[in-house]
């Protein structure tokens, strides 16, 4: 941890607890906005090579009415 950093968290470590939650909901929020970020390149990617077996005919599909039959069925098993 850098000094800044550190002479940071001794500062707020000193402030009342209402505080340091709303530092630490900032700080975790800033975090996810990076992981979103980086899992909405990821289902960008995801769904473009989709589309590309889909033209290029290489992808299984399967109806509603049939996806949903399968699922019923592995949710009624014990």
């Amino acid at each position: 941890m850098s000094a800044g950093a550190k002479k940071f968290l001794e500062e707020a470590l000193s402030l009342s607890g209402t505080d340091r939650a709303d530092i630490a909901a900032s700080l975790i929020k800033s975090l996810d906005v990076a992981e979103e970020e980086a899992a909405d390149e990821a289902w960008a990617a995801e769904i473009e090579r989709r589309c590309a077996e889909l033209d290029r005919g290489e992808a299984v599909t399967s109806d509603w009415a049939a996806v949903r039959r399968r699922i019923e069925s592995r949710l009624s098993k014990p």
